[in-house]
């Protein structure tokens, strides 16, 4: 019989935590539903499942066009990098065409996309792939996987992205038969009136913890989830004064900046 070796450990690891996350995300489909903190954890999961360096979601906002929604992280560059691509680039074209787009070179796209490509090779990024995020006709966004190499992102990620999309678009879409009297259009509408919401309130976590945008959003979420609130609500206090900016940058730290 064949000894286990640390290829066997490794995959074994992943598969626990691969589990682990499908079980995550199940578990957040209930009746206090928070789209924000559920497509968070959507991207860190996907870096830390899949063979990328980060990944963002775009939504539609039911007017034609998309918003960036949620990043594995809230550096500058890579949330420039998403917005950018709601304007051009491989995630725009996912949603149009409902299908796969992928490019293993950024560096060679700028016939392609020459705003978006340039965009993403300057924030470090040589490598994308978008999923399509929909239910048979319907899409209502994407989910974007970089890579920080000129090498095509694997099929083996590529495939497990999709079921990582498709777990999303389902737990969105399901909030329409939860809540008959909300349509799908309003509960996204919501869903980009909170981001932008979130938005406000790291800048104010920043400004009074001395944190990095990422950082702030740490700070925020934790609180969140320790307090089993709304990510929104809580974003929403902190924006509003209600809830002190000190009670959730106490003891947290800048670990970017000397």
């Amino acid at each position: 019989m064949r000894s286990k070796g640390k290829g066997d450990e490794m995959n074994n690891a992943r598969d626990q935590q691969l589990a682990s996350t499908f079980v995550s995300l199940a578990d957040t489909l209930v009746a206090n539903f928070d789209v924000l903190d559920f497509l968070g954890l959507l991207t860190e999961r996907a870096v830390d499942l899949l063979d990328v360096d980060a990944a963002g979601v775009i939504l539609s906002d039911q007017r034609g066009g998309w918003r960036p929604t949620a990043g594995s992280s809230e550096q500058a560059e890579l949330i420039e990098v998403l917005a950018a691509q709601t304007r051009q680039g491989p995630c725009l074209d996912c949603v149009r065409s409902g299908v796969t787009v992928a490019s293993a070179d950024l560096g060679a796209e700028s016939d392609r996309w020459p705003d978006f490509a340039p965009a993403a090779v300057n924030a470090g990024f040589r490598a994308a792939c978008a999923v399509p995020m929909r239910l048979r006709e319907d899409v209502i966004g994407a989910l974007t996987l970089l890579g920080t190499s000129p090498v095509a992102i694997d099929e083996a990620s590529v495939a497990l992205g999709q079921a990582l999309a498709d777990i999303a678009t389902i737990g969105i879409l399901q909030q329409r038969a939860i809540r008959h009297d909300e349509v799908v259009s309003e509960q996204l509408q919501a869903t980009l009136h909170h981001r932008t919401v979130v938005e406000e309130a790291k800048g104010v976590l920043a400004e009074v913890g001395g944190l990095d945008m990422h950082r702030a959003y740490l700070a925020l979420r934790d609180y969140a989830r320790t307090h089993q609130l709304r990510l929104s609500e809580v974003a929403r206090d902190i924006a509003t004064s209600v809830l002190d900016p000190h009670e959730l940058v106490t003891g947290t730290t800048d670990v970017s900046r000397p």
